[in-house]
């Protein structure tokens, strides 16, 4: 069961063949038993979670059930879910109980899914290692040495582990999409706006979009189909009729059912930095698609090696407005010894906000100030504009775009903890798609010495639909998205 898809995990629950609360059971076993070791859950609610599945099932008795009822599923600890301890991997946050519900949360409810609790994340988002929360680290289920990704590092093992049917992650940078490649499962960011960010803890607002993290594209699909949709509380939230991200997976089929398809592959992502192995195993999945009846199209993205240096621009200044909030004062951590109103602020903030948040605000701030507006956080927007128009010119000669998701595998835990620019670049070929709006999707590939590889896919704007088809056909002649790691 617990390698089962979504789709079949409805149909078990229609026939009646395993109820919710066996299902829900199931995993809250397997988290019992895993996330002491793996660290995935920072808040469980065995009582909370528990009712959801008994009302799920009523749900499913009465005839009024939705795809995704009775689905249990992990929830990123970025959203905020009432009555649920939502921390953001910060100690700033370690007491804060949410009083609502984001979009995504009352979405998934209202779907009739089951909230098996909130995952572990780098603090605030900010991270590619999950090493920056206050709760721990967390451990990737295919090497406990080694690190799963960021900042979506919780949701990313405890798919990877099974300790849920699917989670929800987000995406600033490529929080989504590297945890999907170093845990190797299938992760997708939505185009911005396409999700609403009502209730997701800001860390920076033009680029944070949240998605599905699960084992295939179809499952993915079925959780775009309910996290996506307008919300009026949100003001970048997008007005458009909601889309059926399925409706193509079934077409996928025949010997070249991607005939036509034009893959566009852009030399900048091939080129020094990528390991070698990483490499060989993106090629043969290229290659695969070339069998599927896609064609090849050799494409330049010429901006897109100034991505870093523009994302570590413009994402902590965003953060150092966002997290002014915290001033110990309205809500989160709050010094328990001060001297005046000033002291309380500083020592809150000092003591709420770990190394990297601290880093990232100082940046922030810096780039913000009245000498420096212009030199760094104008031009930085500047050559953002480039690097979309990079993407815009790229799509008149291909329809998406693929390579690899991460420059490596997954590395050592500490590996990188003393170098933020080695950090920083195992988002080299992810933040581009941030900085641009763009959808974009990491999927199983193949393996490194035992460590799973990712393959980027990544689309026009509101392209998921093809997109997911795209994966979707690779998915049906690999087997890659069903792999395991051994002892779990």
């Amino acid at each position: 069961m617990i390698n089962s898809s979504l789709k079949n995990l409805s149909q078990m629950l229609a026939k009646k063949e395993i109820s919710s609360v066996e299902m829900t059971q199931t995993f809250l076993d397997r988290i019992n038993k895993y996330n002491p070791t793996i660290n995935a859950y920072t808040a469980l609610d065995a009582d909370k979670t528990l009712a959801q599945a008994k009302a799920a099932d009523m749900r499913i008795a009465n005839g009024t059930a939705e795809p995704l009822t009775g689905i249990p599923f992990a929830q990123k600890d970025i959203f905020c879910a009432k009555g649920w301890q939502t921390t953001c991997g910060s100690k700033m946050l370690a007491n804060f109980v949410a009083p609502y519900d984001a979009h995504v949360i009352t979405q998934f409810n209202n779907a009739g899914a089951v909230n098996l609790g909130k995952t572990n994340m780098d603090e605030f988002a900010m991270g590619s290692s999950n090493e920056t929360s206050y709760f721990g680290g967390v451990k990737n289920p295919w090497d406990f040495d080694r690190v799963p990704g960021g900042s979506s590092g919780g949701s990313a093992a405890a798919v990877a582990a099974r300790l849920c049917a699917a989670a929800t992650g987000t995406d600033t940078g490529g929080s989504i999409r590297q945890p999907a490649s170093l845990c190797g499962f299938t992760g997708l960011k939505p185009t911005y706006g396409l999700v609403s960010r009502y209730g997701m803890i800001a860390f920076a607002s033009s680029l944070d979009q949240a998605g599905p993290m699960a084992k295939s594209a179809e499952d993915c699909a079925l959780m775009m189909n309910v996290m996506t949709g307008f919300d009026e509380r949100d003001s970048t939230s997008l007005n458009r009729p909601k889309e059926d991200y399925t409706r193509g997976l079934d077409k996928v089929a025949g010997s070249q059912p991607l005939k036509g398809l034009r893959i566009g592959l852009p030399k900048e992502y091939f080129a020094d930095g990528l390991d070698a192995n990483v490499a060989k195993v993106v090629q043969e999945a290229i290659a695969e698609y070339r069998k599927l009846g896609a064609v090849t199209v050799d494409i330049s993205l010429p901006n897109s090696q100034l991505s870093i240096p523009v994302y570590y621009v413009l994402a902590p200044a965003e953060a150092s407005s966002n997290l002014s909030r915290y001033d110990g004062v309205r809500y989160g951590h709050r010094a328990a010894e001060y001297d005046d109103l000033m002291d309380m602020y500083m020592k809150s903030r000092a003591e709420g906000f770990g190394a990297e948040v601290k880093r990232r605000i100082l940046i922030g701030t810096y780039v913000l100030s009245a000498g420096y507006y212009d030199a760094y956080y104008l031009k930085a927007q500047q050559i953002r504009r480039l690097i979309a128009d990079d993407f815009t010119q790229a799509f008149k000669q291909c329809d998406v775009i693929i390579g690899p998701t991460a420059p490596s595998t997954a590395f050592k835990a500490g590996e990188k903890a003393d170098d933020p620019v080695a950090m920083y670049l195992q988002d080299v070929y992810t933040i581009a798609t941030n900085l641009a709006g763009l959808p974009g999707m990491s999927i199983p590939a193949g393996f490194s010495n035992g460590l799973p590889v990712g393959l980027q896919i990544m689309g026009n704007y509101f392209d998921e639909a093809r997109m997911l088809d795209v994966a979707h056909a690779y998915q049906q002649v690999t087997d890659w998205h069903l792999a395991m790691p051994e002892g779990i």
